[in-house]
């Protein structure tokens, strides 16, 4: 039985170091280009969520604000002189107003709605609660709270009649979404800012009319 012959042309043939050096090369390009489509998709996603997130919150926070202000009375600031137009309506960062004020238990209570801040590295405000509790004329307990981050503006506007009892009141808050940090690669992605704008009637002013 005859041995079987090799030809020289029937060897396989391993690549070079060149040909694995440049197969690398595209390698890493091609992942490269990968891993930054999928930040940057990565990043608008997650900028769609927090702003869609932060709308949802703060449309909930301006929906029990309002609430409370259309069941409160003695509303304030108020203007010394309601018949001055440079002061009525009031523009404030602030509204308070009695929420409760019940003559059998004297009880009373007081909220304020407010603006604090800016924070000094993202020069960002909050929005805080603040409810104040009286019995007989004396303080019993007081409670703050915030209800948003990030607010960029927080203005109330209060419109109020000669008797300075309030006609209408409108909050306009503008609202960052929350803080996205950007990750080492691809561009930063602003997040967006939301704008809400809402007015009330006092319901007691309402009804005595």
């Amino acid at each position: 039985m005859n041995a079987m012959k090799h030809t020289p042309g029937a060897r396989r043939r391993a690549f070079s170091l060149v040909e694995v050096l440049v197969a690398l090369a595209i390698t890493a390009t091609m992942l490269t280009a990968a891993m930054s489509a999928l930040d940057v998709s990565f990043k608008s996603y997650k900028v769609t969520t927090e702003g869609a997130s932060t709308n949802v919150v703060a449309r909930l926070v301006i929906a029990r604000v309002m609430t409370m202000m259309r069941t409160g009375t003695q509303f304030g600031p108020y203007p010394v002189d309601p018949l001055d137009l440079t002061q009525n309506p009031v523009q404030s960062n602030f509204i308070e107003f009695v929420s409760l004020d019940d003559p059998v238990t004297l009880k009373k209570s007081i909220v304020r709605i407010e603006r604090r801040g800016p924070d000094q590295t993202t020069h960002l405000y909050e929005l805080w609660y603040v409810q104040t509790d009286f019995l007989s004329g004396v303080q019993t307990a007081r409670n703050a709270k915030p209800l948003l981050s990030g607010v960029q503006e927080a203005r109330f506007t209060l419109e109020y009649d000669v008797a300075q009892n309030l006609k209408r009141a409108t909050v306009d808050l503008t609202i960052k979404a929350n803080t996205f940090q950007d990750a080492s690669m691809g561009g930063s992605i602003e997040a967006p800012s939301i704008r809400l704008v809402s007015s009330v009637n006092p319901r007691k002013l309402a009804n005595a009319d």
